[in-house]
């Protein structure tokens, strides 16, 4: 009978499985909002370049483009990336972005419903209570509604109509420069009723 010394070393059970591995996923690329300019501008070897005195210069080199644009203290701002080469443009691009961001905003106020928001007013009004009032149409009319401005007299304040023509004439006056009156003010019942619309 043989004695068999032999040191065993332990194993792993095989379960017959592999390790997991997570999926590799590639770092998200950072975006920018609106166009390319300057050196984010990549890949292009030759631009259509417009100066900012609105020339067309013609194909040139990307990189001379750049440099009139630097020359000049302003941007080489990508303005129609598909065409064959790429056009760009000479100019401010913070100036471009704001006029931009401008045109937008007026194109979404232009969507947008219309509302009819109320002001209501009296013919003895304060003067606290009468600025908070116009700090709100001021707002309404930002937003691009129309406001109907309701004065109501009650009892004998009917007497008195002309105190409550000088409150709406003055509403006239210091929203001229935003608003304009769609319908004057004209007497319902025991109140006058006036629209103003945003300029």
């Amino acid at each position: 009978m043989c004695n068999v010394s032999a040191t065993t070393a332990r194993r792993a059970p095989n379960t017959g499985e592999h390790p997991i591995r997570r999926p590799y996923r590639a770092a998200p690329t950072p975006t920018k909002e609106g166009p390319r300019s300057n050196r984010d501008i990549r890949g292009v070897r030759e631009v259509q370049l417009i100066d900012d005195t609105g020339a067309n210069r013609g194909v040139v080199s990307f990189f001379d483009a750049l440099k009139l644009a630097e020359d000049a203290g302003l941007d080489l701002v990508e303005i129609a990336p598909n065409s064959v080469p790429p056009v760009c443009k000479i100019l401010d691009y913070g100036r471009f972005r704001f006029l931009e961001q401008k045109k937008a905003s007026e194109a979404r106020k232009k969507q947008r419903t219309i509302e009819i928001k109320e002001i209501k007013l009296r013919p003895g009004i304060d003067k606290h209570d009468y600025d908070v009032k116009m700090k709100a149409m001021h707002g309404f009319f930002e937003e691009g509604d129309k406001v109907k401005v309701t004065l109501r007299f009650r009892g004998r304040e009917m007497a008195h109509q002309d105190l409550g023509v000088k409150v709406l004439e003055r509403v006239k006056v210091d929203t001229a420069e935003i608003a304009k009156v769609e319908s004057d003010w004209q007497l319902e019942g025991r109140q006058m009723v006036m629209v103003l619309a945003p300029r």
